[in-house]
């Protein structure tokens, strides 16, 4: 369940419960026959004598009566807002029979907890009495609600004439909601400094399908791959219109981002024995432990991974089954053989009817942000179908900056137009919850993944079925939050024990080196930086620093020489052979020497 939390509008409403409360308790003070508080020429008491009050003594037992009651009702207007939150968050219908009833019980327990406990205060407890308190808090309230209507039509309406009167030539705004760019009309005409392209002359290749020629050509992408530009300020429709389905997120989440999700108490290790124990007894999908390690790890390591074997062997189920396992957030996106550029799974700005066409990618990585502990996967089904440099270039790099630089440019705004909250000068942010998941067969009607790629992802190979096993425990999913797995990589990154002693380090170094020297293949900062923080994690899931630096070396380095015919790279390849098992001994480096011997036949 989700956390529910008080936004601004429900901070106004308490704070005008509060304002409302203050006027019944010196309404009270200023009718009480005894005037204790006030003057008996007071305004307020002409007023009750006007409307035909009858002088009421209350005594201390009646003010301590229209005490609570004043406190009461700002905590039932606080608990009202509450209850109606907490439905919001947890998609449950404000005027469901549940929340009626909800709201029912409130309002029943302020009233005994006010009036109720109200009359046990009276002294003595008798019919008198209380028909005195209660006639002087209805009295009290009755002088409230008039004076509180009369100040709020006089002083709402002079801020309200004060405010726009400020702001007169500025966007109307009310609360993130419902606005629209207002101008002067002196400037109706006038151009717009910039538009929603780079400028006037730029021209953006459009994407497959709907960018190219759009459909029917009414996308505003001519048939060139061109697209036209906004340049007028009447163009331009409110936000609702230009980007609906964003606009409609920040409406459901009121524009205030989920504070936190609960998860459940476990360790990395916990993760990979239940995840791979549910997906053979629930799914009955079988995997061997290590890939499902490498799987959990390897989001310490890059927020892109690659899945990458034969058809059929479970590349797709795993990331949809985590998120479901772990109570987290799946979208599948499957890639088309025409997409060329970004616009495929970010969306473009539809010159014909001046709205951006949103794509499901863009939706769902814009919800992403109103809810940064909640796990979300974002899967490229088929990946490689498409040159994966093209349409995916543009977050291969952005991923590489620091975190608060993970952001993607949607459009240039004009100038007065008022985005969606969470697209701040036409770019989204990337928030640290989304992964994203590339599934490659290899097959002839899928383009070659390049080293560009490959250096930058964790890739796993399916290259085999794993044969079914039986799980006698009982099974079930968890929650996992992105803050708790968070804490847990960052405990294992920090566990010197799990991390490579100068030694070790210096060892695959070595290894590295001389695959350097013979085929001629860098071994970059980047791989360095995978290794650093790969390991400690995966050591973390209850693997081996020889499983995890195996893994490193077979898909980062030695599948680079794939390819590779000169003469003198099959004696070479013996000798990485000898150099592995020499100083790690034989069979520690199982993928490496798998890769080695399969090149070494080919040759």
């Amino acid at each position: 369940m989700t956390k529910p939390y008080y936004t601004r509008k429900d901070l106004i409403g308490i704070s005008i419960a509060l304002f409302y409360s203050f006027i019944i308790i010196f309404c009270g003070m200023c009718i009480d026959a005894n005037y204790t508080f006030v003057s008996k020429k007071n305004p307020i008491a002409a007023m009750a004598e006007a409307f035909g009050f009858k002088p009421i003594v209350p005594n201390l037992s009646g003010f301590a009566m229209l005490l609570l009651v004043a406190i009461y009702i700002v905590v039932l207007v606080a608990m009202i807002l509450y209850e109606r939150r907490y439905a919001k968050l947890n998609k449950i219908s404000s005027k469901s029979p549940k929340m009626i009833l909800t709201y029912s019980l409130s309002i029943l327990a302020c009233i005994i907890l006010s009036y109720g406990v109200g009359i046990l205060l009276q002294s003595p407890i008798n019919w008198e009495n209380i028909k005195n308190s209660s006639l002087f808090i209805l009295h009290s309230i009755a002088l409230a609600s008039i004076i509180y209507a009369v100040l709020l039509i006089l002083f709402g309406g002079i801020l309200m004439f004060a405010v726009n009167f400020i702001f007169v030539d500025k966007p109307f705004k009310f609360f993130g909601q419902d606005e629209v760019a207002v101008l002067d009309d002196d400037n109706i005409d006038a151009d717009i400094t910039g538009s929603f392209d780079v400028d006037s002359n730029t021209t953006t290749q459009g994407g497959a399908g709907e960018g190219v020629g759009g459909v029917g050509g009414a996308g505003g992408i001519g048939g060139d791959g061109t697209a036209s530009v906004v340049s007028k300020a009447e163009e331009l429709d409110d936000r609702e219109k230009v980007f609906p389905g964003l606009s409609k997120i920040d409406i459901e989440y009121d524009g205030f981002a989920v504070e936190s999700i609960p998860s459940d108490d476990v360790t990395l290790e916990d993760i990979c024995v239940k995840f791979r124990n549910y997906l053979a007894k629930v799914e009955k999908l079988y995997f061997d432990l290590d890939t499902i390690r490498i799987f959990i790890s390897g989001f310490a390591t890059s927020h892109f991974m690659i899945l990458e074997g034969l058809s059929g062997t479970g590349k797709s189920s795993l990331p949809r089954y985590f998120a479901k396992f772990c109570n987290g957030k799946v979208l599948f996106m499957p890639v088309q053989a025409t997409w060329r550029d970004k616009t495929n799974i970010l969306g473009y700005f539809n010159n014909f009817s001046k709205t951006y066409t949103e794509t499901d990618f863009l939706v769902e990585l814009y919800r992403a942000n109103y809810n940064p502990d909640q796990i979300n996967l974002f899967v490229l089904d088929e990946m490689n179908i498409s040159r994966v440099e093209y349409y995916f270039a543009d977050l291969l790099s952005v991923l590489e900056y620091p975190e608060e630089d993970w952001k993607l440019r949607l459009m240039q705004l004009p100038h007065n137009f008022v985005a969606p909250v969470k697209v701040e000068d036409g770019f989204i942010q990337i928030p640290n919850n989304s992964y994203f998941v590339g599934t490659a067969n290899k097959d002839d009607s899928t383009f070659t993944i390049t080293d560009k790629v490959y250096d930058r992802a964790i890739t796993i190979d399916f290259d085999y079925r794993n044969n079914p096993f039986e799980v006698e425990e009982e099974v079930s999913t968890i929650q996992l939050s992105k803050t708790k797995l968070q804490s847990l990589y960052d405990e294992a990154l920090n566990n010197e024990e799990y991390r490579l002693t100068e030694e070790e380090l210096k060892n695959f170094q070595n290894v590295a080196e001389f695959i350097y020297e013979q085929f001629d293949i860098t071994f970059g900062n980047r791989i360095l930086n995978q290794v650093e923080t790969l390991v400690p994690v995966f050591v973390a899931c209850g693997g081996t620093k020889e499983d995890a630096l195996d893994f490193l070396l077979s898909r980062k380095v030695i599948c680079k020489i794939e390819g590779r015919f000169e003469e003198y790279v099959k004696g070479a390849l013996k000798q990485l052979q000898a150099l592995i098992n020499k100083t790690y001994g034989n069979n520690k480096f199982k993928q490496s020497e798998k890769i080695i011997n399969s090149l070494i036949r080919k040759l």
